[in-house]
């Protein structure tokens, strides 16, 4: 269970530290900046290409959904967006949106830019260029590892396996 953290403004009034960085950091980036499990992102794109959506199974509650790969891309460079449901009708080629509090993943070690549970995608009127030749996508990633306390070693499952072994030892008479 997390703490919640908050910031008091006035004589009692709480606000959530959260929520107030999300606002105060309108800064846009860029697709060349973009790295693996990014939150928060905030981004203005043209949408290149969205492709053919198909349906596949919710592996939490069992219905079908839709799902669709977008290209979108800026000055800096190109990158795939994963499109689900009702954000597939939303985003048409040769149109720029923003996307704000939205997150980057790994899908088979290929980075992908979502909308996120918490996203918002909008359309805008600025004119962006999209230089093609830097994709961000193609490149191949290294996943993250789970656990904190990783070991090489093959028979540990986690890096304080040794360390347990040795404090159970009886002591020597």
């Amino acid at each position: 269970m997390t703490k919640r953290r908050y910031l008091l403004l006035g004589s009692a009034t709480k606000y959530p530290i959260k929520k107030l960085v999300n606002e105060l950091s309108n800064e846009f980036s860029v697709v060349s900046e973009l790295k693996p499990f990014m939150k928060n992102l905030n981004l203005k794109f043209k949408v290149v290409e969205v492709e053919e959506s198909k349906e596949v199974p919710s592996k939490y509650d069992k219905n079908m959904h839709k799902v669709a790969d977008a290209i979108i891309g800026d000055e800096t460079g190109i990158v795939r967006m994963t499109l689900w449901d009702d954000d597939i009708q939303k985003l048409e080629s040769g149109k720029t949106y923003q996307l704000t509090n939205g997150k980057t993943s790994l899908f088979k070690r290929h980075m992908r830019v979502s909308r996120g549970k918490e996203g918002v995608i909008e359309e805008i009127t600025e004119e962006i260029n999209v230089n093609s030749e830097n994709d961000m996508s193609s490149r191949e990633y290294k996943p993250r590892t789970k656990g904190k306390f990783r070991n090489k070693r093959r028979g540990a499952r986690w890096g304080r396996e040794s360390f347990r072994r040795k404090s159970r030892r009886s002591p020597r008479a």
